[in-house]
């Protein structure tokens, strides 16, 4: 299982401090949560940060789109050199274009889905996906409560990839805590992402969450 902490939780002032001690903590990912206002309620960060943060660790980037229109800007995410891009099945109408556009530049291509979204709006692209991120909150704003419901769709995911010999690997976002990782890490999920709950005190949420690995 491998450790995402979000940067939206992180204090920016101390971005790059928070950074190198998430690396010694044993992170696995730096997630990236973009948003654009529109699509999600919240305005996140752009393309500088993005860079920035690539020139400060060799760790995989992981860059959440949360905005409409991406296809206009996966040609910027891929040349500021992030390793894997997640767009949302929600109001993006080219999903398969966009995904296999992601994939022909080696970066690893992922599809996200929303709390209220039903698991088959995913059928015709779990084919092709290299991870599935699965929203356990309703995408827009760090620090919000685990929703509950998630658990059985996240159960649901994973006894379809093993009945289909599916290959990708699944990932969970919002309000994760120790406990629920546990509960995901023996249901089979890969990656985890983690926001406020890490960043409150970094090594020591880590050192629990490294037993967990």
């Amino acid at each position: 299982m491998k450790i995402a902490p979000s940067i939206l939780a992180s204090k920016f002032v101390n971005l790059k401090k928070d950074i190198k001690l998430l690396e010694r903590s044993g992170a696995d990912i730096i997630h990236l949560d973009i948003m654009d206002g529109h699509f999600v309620p919240n305005i996140s960060f752009g393309f500088p940060i993005v860079k920035a943060v690539r020139s400060l660790t060799s760790l995989p980037l992981d860059a959440h789109l949360m905005i409409e229109n991406p296809e206009r800007f996966i040609d910027r995410f891929i040349d500021s050199e992030v390793d894997m891009i997640s767009v949302h099945i929600e109001g993006n109408y080219h999903i398969n274009r966009i995904l296999n556009t992601i994939k022909k530049s080696k970066v690893k291509a992922g599809v996200a889905i929303n709390p209220g979204t039903p698991l088959n709006s995913l059928e015709e692209v779990l084919d092709i996906v290299d991870f599935v991120l699965v929203m356990s909150v309703n995408p827009g704003f760090s620090g919000q409560k685990f929703i509950d419901s998630s658990i059985e769709k996240i159960r649901k995911l994973c006894k379809i990839r093993e009945k289909e010999n599916f290959g990708f690997e699944i990932e969970v976002d919002g309000g994760l805590n120790f406990e629920i990782a546990k509960v995901l890490k023996e249901m089979g999920v890969d990656i985890l992402v983690f926001g406020s709950f890490i960043f409150k005190d970094i090594e020591k949420a880590l050192n629990e969450l490294r037993k967990l690995k």
